[in-house]
Order: structure tokens, then sequence, then C-alpha cells
């Protein structure tokens, strides 16, 4: 490898990170509409290219836009990613529906996973969605967390956990001689197993 060839490329080191940098949407915006006055100016999309630093392609999508809606049809949409495919009104009727609970939509039990969700947010909103998306809608868009429920068994019967605790329990609970703790090491002078 070269020195020249060496300084062109980029080797992450121990300390740095490789984090990719923010888009600065007024300056691309600012940069489309330089290529809408280039155009109206009679450049061609090669010149507007060279002259911007942009790929060709991206001078033939500007040139398409311009012809199609002027000037103001590079302005842009002044944001990055995709549309959220909920709109906030949409979301807010999930949150309700969510909100009266998962018996309510239909399920045997009190307990919302992430399958259901989605099969709530597809029956009120008509979009579908994966669990990942679900979870990502849940924790990003409504700010819910994961809990995970108390285990308890479904065939228990309080009333004689109750009773149990209350009369059985103390018995259990003595200790067999009744004189406090003992010691379960033979070699301990307090151990009810040491030879005394």
């Amino acid at each position: 490898m070269t020195s020249s060839t060496r300084s062109k490329t980029s080797v992450p080191t121990p300390t740095s990170k490789r984090v990719r940098p923010r888009r600065d949407f007024e300056a691309m915006t600012q940069r489309r509409l330089r290529a809408g006055t280039m155009f109206q100016k009679g450049s061609s999309q090669a010149d507007v290219a060279r002259e911007l630093g942009v790929s060709r392609e991206t001078a033939s999508q500007w040139h398409a836009t311009w012809r199609e809606h002027g000037v103001d049809g590079l302005r842009g949409a002044q944001r990055a990613g995709r549309l959220p495919r909920l709109s906030d009104e949409q979301l807010a009727k999930v949150e309700r529906a969510l909100a009266k609970g998962p018996t309510a939509n239909g399920y045997p039990s009190e307990l919302w996973t992430l399958a259901r969700v989605a099969t709530v947010i597809e029956k009120v909103t008509g979009v579908s969605y994966s669990t990942t998306q679900t979870w990502s809608i849940l924790r990003t868009r409504l700010g819910w967390s994961r809990q995970r429920p108390a285990r308890r068994a479904l065939e228990a019967d309080q009333d004689a956990i109750a009773a149990w605790a209350k009369d059985r329990w103390p018995v259990v609970k003595k200790t067999p001689d009744g004189a406090g703790r003992g010691s379960s090491s033979k070699t301990s002078r307090a151990s009810r197993s040491s030879p005394r």
C-alpha cells in the first residue's frame, strides 16, 4: 500500500467512532434550489452535477422534479426517513382501544402481547405491523414499557392459602425443642446434634 493510498483509506482507530454526521436539511434545500436556478438559466444536468458535486442520477431526478413542479418542487420535505404509517389521530384511537384492556378487545386473559397489540392496531386502523414494529410504536410513540405479570397459579384458592398461613405456618415455623435458634454444626456446642 503506498502512502497516497494509505492517506485516502479511512481506518477507524480504537478511540475514534464512525458516526454518520447529521444531515443539514437547510443546506440540502439550498443546493437543490441552486440546481433549479441553474436549470432555469439553461445549464445541463451534467453541468449541475459537476458544479454542485452530486451524482448524475441525482441531477437527473432534480431536473425531472424541476420540469414537473418548478423550483418550489425542489424545496423538499424537510425531514429524513419515511413518514409514519399511523397518524396521530389513528394512534390516539389505538391507545384508547389498548387502555380498555385485552379482555375488552376479545382476548381471554388480561395480558398484552406484541402479537395482540399488533392485531388491535390492525383492527382499529387497517394498518398491519410486525411485532418488532409494534414494539417500536409502543416504546417510542406511546411511551409504554415492558411489564412482566406476577406469576400466580390460576387455580390458587386464596382463602385456603390465608387459612394455612394463619393456622399451620406458625407450627411449621417453630423449632423442634422450642429453645430458639440452633446450629446444624456438629462441632458447635449449641448444636442439637453434637455429642454433649
